[in-house]
């Protein structure tokens, strides 16, 4: 991997929705149960604390079980990523502006001497037809009159 993970957005927005669907999950769970607890031993307890009751514990209960795959999933992607080894960093060794310079210039010098030695044809006439033209191309993003070196005015 490229990029830590304490860097990546995704996995921030895993253990944070995570940690609050646990927290809601439980703050469901212990609402609903102390409120079902207290009404079924006081003898008050109405039909729609009773069983609206069970069902918001069950709610809670999904609540409380994604964030804690959540966070469980979290915490091996940390495990994963201290276990496979980071690439090693390159080495750039420091840039010896001295040797470039004179590398230059020979090359320079060297160049104007291939330049003096080469033979070319003062007049060369190509005489081509459009097909030809079209090969000649060969896929280029200039137009013919480009590849033909015609003046297009």
């Amino acid at each position: 991997m490229n990029k830590s993970l304490t860097r990546s957005i995704g996995f921030w927005l895993l253990l944070v929705l995570s940690l609050a669907s646990a927290g809601v999950g439980g703050w469901i769970i212990a609402g609903q149960l102390g409120t079902m607890t207290s009404t079924l031993l006081d003898g008050t307890a109405t039909g729609i604390e009773v069983y609206v009751g069970q069902s918001l514990v069950v709610v809670g209960a999904a609540l409380l079980g994604a964030g804690v795959i959540g966070i469980l999933i979290a915490i091996a992607l940390s495990a994963v990523q201290a276990v496979i080894p980071s690439p090693t960093p390159v080495v750039v060794e420091p840039i010896d502006w001295t040797a470039e310079s004179s590398a230059s210039d020979e090359s320079a010098t060297a160049a104007d001497a291939t330049a003096s030695t080469v033979d070319t044809p003062a007049d060369t006439n190509i005489d081509t037809t459009d097909a030809d033209a079209a090969e000649a191309q060969n896929g280029s993003s200039g137009s013919i009159a480009t590849a033909t070196k015609i003046s297009v005015k």
